[in-house]
């Protein structure tokens, strides 16, 4: 990968000089992927250790599940606006800087969330958590950008789902685990760790991958242009809703399993995380299959195509056995469905990522934050709507995800048009 190399060693990431050994380039490699990895897997730890507690939550608070899954809207949503601040950010003073200080906060954030008394002061704190969280999203991302064009990106997001997803496969073991010994305030004690060793590692290792001769100029008036040039690019705001969608199917999964999973089918906060961790390896290991195989043998948007078509066929079957036309159906058929469902995510999200950012050559921590905004916020608001019926039927999750995959699959189709040729990068 001659190109993905030069464009490294221009980074300046804790980089060889040109004349470095190729062992010594292929370590540097792997020591960037593992820090990106790590700031990817943030979120999904910050959601998915804390998932097995949930149940705990609402007596521990006395609150309703209702609001007990508002804490994952707050966080969920915390991320989606900080990205929109934090992406701009990067694009004028660099990716370092912002994210250096969003760790910071996350961190103390967390640690409050451990003593909340009350579950008002738990979402507040958590929309804070997410709102510092945010900065690891969407640096990570751009930081990809600065490194990677193409093919070669596309094959990076892989490689990142591969690092990222190990952590929603031990993340509901580790938070199951912690319910062992101690309650669900330890889940938030162990995450301000992780957040004080990423923390550290990030100030260590990543260095400035952002030229000051590539930043660019303006205050908020200047990133709002930015973002409107963006917005007005249909193909890319195609690939935006398109991902953002998919994601709200992700999420509304996120949301309910905790209650379908064991309030409904009766399984232990230790089995929920067993399956939890199962679905995740699955969507991993498409993930690898789409970055080893199919990038650079099938077109982009022909894999995209097909994740998003499996992810509706699952979700139709999931809402078919769910509301009674099978009978009554047991908790393996629909672990099957959303195992299916899960796995063909490996195909929708590092395609749609790849190709909204190779259209803004110019602007990555700007698009990072609008892919990163919608995604989150789309999924912010299909969580609450997962519980609308209560937490006994799982009819509630399954029509929203499949309203979900229908509009992901129509955005697709109709704005982005993957039967055309090429098309060059967006104007911003």
């Amino acid at each position: 990968m001659p190109e993905s190399g030069q464009r490294t060693t221009q980074g300046n990431i804790a980089g060889p000089s040109p004349a470095a050994s190729a062992p010594a380039a292929r370590r540097v490699g792997l020591l960037v992927t593992l820090v990106l990895g790590g700031l990817t897997a943030l979120p999904p730890l910050s959601m998915d250790m804390y998932l097995p507690a949930l149940p705990e939550v609402t007596r521990s608070l006395a609150a309703p599940a209702a609001t007990v899954q508002l804490t994952l809207t707050a966080c969920l949503a915390g991320m989606a606006l900080g990205q929109l601040v934090v992406g701009p950010m990067s694009d004028k003073w660099g990716r370092r800087r912002p994210l250096l200080a969003g760790m910071v906060v996350y961190v103390l954030a967390t640690a409050v969330c451990a003593f909340a008394p009350t579950a008002e002061l738990l979402i507040a704190f958590r929309l804070l958590q997410g709102l510092a969280g945010a900065a690891g999203i969407v640096i990570a991302r751009a930081v990809v950008r600065d490194l990677y064009d193409g093919v070669e990106m596309a094959r990076f997001f892989s490689t990142l789902m591969l690092i990222s997803g190990v952590a929603p496969i031990i993340a509901p073991l580790i938070g199951g685990q912690i319910m062992r010994i101690t309650d669900w305030r330890g889940v938030f004690h162990v995450l301000a760790l992780i957040g004080v060793a990423l923390t550290v590692v990030v100030w260590r290792f990543l260095h400035e991958t952002l030229p000051p001769e590539r930043r660019q100029e303006g205050g908020v008036g200047q990133a709002l242009r930015t973002m409107r040039g963006l917005l007005a690019d249909r193909v890319f705001t195609g690939y935006m809703l398109a991902g953002g969608l998919a994601f709200a199917v992700l999420f509304a999964y996120i949301s309910a399993s905790p209650f379908v999973v064991q309030e409904i089918y009766g399984a232990s906060p230790q089995t929920f995380s067993l399956l939890f961790g199962l679905n995740s390896i699955g969507l991993v290991a498409v993930g690898q299959i789409n970055g080893k195989l199919l990038v650079g043998r099938v077109s982009l948007d022909k894999a995209l195509g097909w994740g998003l078509s499996v992810i509706l066929l699952a979700a139709v079957a999931l809402l078919l056995m769910t509301s009674g036309v099978f009978g009554e159906v047991g908790l393996v058929p629909i672990a099957a469905g959303l195992f299916v469902l899960m796995s063909a995510m490996g195909l929708a999200m590092p395609n749609t990522n790849a190709q909204a950012l190779m259209r803004t050559p110019h602007a990555a921590g700007s698009a990072s934050a609008l892919l990163g905004t919608s995604s989150f916020l789309i999924g912010a608001i299909a969580s609450p709507l997962v519980g609308i019926a209560g937490e006994h039927t799982a009819v509630p999750m399954a029509v929203v995800q499949l309203a979900c995959a229908v509009a992901a699959l129509a955005c697709f189709l109709l704005l982005c048009r993957p039967w055309r040729a090429a098309r060059g990068p967006a104007a911003v």
